[in-house]
């Protein structure tokens, strides 16, 4: 594997630490990128990875976005990220899992761990067994806040798709906008629903296409194929499948006025930001727009370290502060010059004292 400090990605992350149990099988990176403001606080994604660099880019990358993230979400949390190298049939056993949760334990909360792709409430609960130091954790009763981060993240993207809909196109209201949404997954589908409620035009598409049509048919939208959306005409563009989507190639690619969406790490490198700037499309910075699952597995975490439960109105007052730090980063671009995705990293950096 690549020596980590040798990584483009690599910036002064306070801990990389590469996992290994052969009993299990696991092999897995957990990467702490700043505690300035508390506990490193991001999930665990179990993905199969064409080349182990790949892994260690992805948690150099996802770590140093949840230090943004969590910062500009005002949560008194710092950032890390984890991720399980899982083999081509993504093989996954509670032994394996039991063995990642040792690791988080030996961290002594350093590191809180949660729900990412490829990891379920199911697997949070077996985690759970072995190291206090983890959310996402299933809950009974509709006031609790808990569980699955995913429909939360997707309401906070609902309301900062709302938010650039507002800024860009004068409009109060989704109805007859046009969004294509790339992934419909927890996050992608919650989107979907929740803009056809409203009245959107949706296009949909995933690498799954069932799944794909399946959403289709349940909200009377259009399906692309998975290397076509991208290039649909709309007036919003929403990526919330995984990162990197926003190259040379894809950017101009794009039929859009905004993108806004979910996935991380949505820019393939900084200087894709200004690329959309240049092209007059309004970009919602991902670590902000994509805050609302963090928000809930943090508030749940911090309350039960209380022993009570976590009130769902506090989750919901957190994701409704979401649009006003989107109005607040796209004022200052327009006034500077700078591109939002700049402006944002300033702000993130100067919160986590760098």
């Amino acid at each position: 594997m690549t020596a980590f400090w040798t990584e483009a990605d690599y910036d002064d992350h306070e801990l990389v630490q590469l996992v290994r149990d052969p009993a299990s099988g696991l092999t897995a990176i957990i990467a702490i990128h700043s505690t300035h403001l508390g506990p490193a606080a991001g999930g665990t994604r179990f993905w199969h990875y064409a080349e182990s660099k790949d892994a260690m880019r992805d948690a150099l990358r996802l770590s140093r976005g949840m230090s943004y993230k969590n910062a500009m979400a005002g949560l008194p949390m710092g950032g890390g990220k984890a991720v399980i190298l899982a083999d081509e049939a993504k093989t996954k056993t509670p032994q394996m899992i039991h063995a990642f949760a040792d690791a988080v334990e030996r961290l002594g909360g350093r590191y809180v761990t949660a729900e990412d792709v490829g990891i379920s409430e199911a697997d949070m609960t077996l985690v759970a067994e072995r190291t206090q130091y983890v959310s996402g954790l299933p809950v009974d009763g509709d006031d609790t806040a808990g569980g699955d981060p995913g429909p939360f993240t997707a309401m906070g993207i609902f309301h900062g798709i709302k938010a650039a809909v507002r800024h860009k196109l004068g409009k109060d209201s989704l109805e007859g906008v046009r969004i294509a949404i790339q992934g419909t997954g927890s996050v992608g589908g919650g989107v979907a629903r929740l803009a056809a409620k409203e009245g959107a035009i949706l296009t949909l598409s995933d690498i799954n296409e069932d799944r794909a049509q399946e959403l289709a048919e349940e909200l009377g939208a259009d399906t692309a194929a998975a290397d076509a959306i991208m290039s649909v005409a709309c007036d919003v563009f929403s990526p919330n499948a995984l990162g990197a989507t926003l190259d040379d190639e894809g950017i101009a690619r794009l039929d859009c006025a905004i993108v806004a969406g979910g996935a991380n790490n949505q820019l393939a490198r900084e200087h894709h930001g200004p690329m959309l700037a240049e092209r007059g499309i309004l970009y919602a910075p991902d670590y902000v727009i994509n805050a609302g699952g963090i928000i809930s597995v943090t508030l749940e975490y911090l309350a039960r370290n209380e022993g009570k439960p976590c009130d769902i109105n506090e989750v919901r007052k957190g994701l409704a502060q979401i649009p006003g730090r989107l109005e607040e980063i796209w004022r200052e671009s327009e006034a500077s010059g700078v591109s939002p995705n700049r402006v944002a990293d300033a702000m993130a950096q100067r919160l986590i004292g760098r």
